[in-house]
């Protein structure tokens, strides 16, 4: 992805600790640290954004990537889950978002409560397909993500069309992006509501997680 420094090289090596993008000799592996990070931040952004359409009585344009409501499931709950059973690196979800990013400014989109899911599970497994060696279908990250193989299919092709095919992304825009994810973990506010995520289908041999139903259509 590019050419750091030395200095550069230690300091990002650093960050990348800090936020579980890579495991030290020392710490043990579990959920990363840019999870709950990075859901915190999206609550703010859709936070946001749905304050700004209230109060300036716009309506959001409806998108493929639309449900018809906001289920129960938390951003967080969803992160981990995804996290969970795709299996991806720590490192999908940082590129993940700056997918998110260029597709919510290339296409005028607004980040909601109602489209913030299928935004999720499908700029994932994009990432994931970029930057893993091995990585899963879309049938099963369909399943991972509550919706159908034929809607995780369309929703793909419309997210890499939105981006115009450019999923590259250098070691600078990476490294600011993670910056990014490190001040919101010193920001310290309270969030004013708790934003809704999708509930997820169990349809698979995994038994121990059984609160998740089908994505609101």
């Amino acid at each position: 992805m590019g050419t750091l420094a030395p200095e550069s090289e230690v300091i990002c090596s650093e960050k990348y600790l800090a936020l579980g993008l890579k495991v030290s000799g020392k710490q043990k592996s579990g959920k990363p640290r840019v999870l709950s990070l990075l859901s915190t931040l999206l609550e703010r952004s859709v936070q946001k954004t749905e304050s700004l359409l209230e109060s300036t009585q716009r309506k959001d344009v409806i998108t493929i990537f639309h449900g018809s409501r906001a289920p129960s499931l938390g951003i967080e709950q969803y992160l981990d889950r995804i996290f969970k059973y795709s299996c991806c690196s720590p490192s999908c979800f940082v590129v993940a978002h700056i997918y998110m990013e260029r597709f919510i400014e290339r296409t005028s989109a607004h980040l909601t409560s109602l489209n913030v899911h299928r935004l999720l599970i499908t700029s994932v497994m994009v990432a994931a397909k970029f930057i893993d060696d091995a990585f899963y279908n879309n049938a099963y990250y369909a399943r991972v993500g509550g919706v159908t193989t034929k809607e995780l299919n369309k929703l793909e092709m419309k997210f890499l069309f939105g981006l115009d095919f450019r999923l590259h992304v250098n070691v600078k825009t990476f490294g600011s992006y993670c910056s990014l994810l490190e001040k919101e973990g010193t920001l310290g506010l309270p969030i004013e509501h708790s934003i809704q995520a999708c509930r997820i289908t169990e349809s698979w041999s995994n038994k121990d997680d059984s609160t998740c139903a089908q994505i609101a259509r």
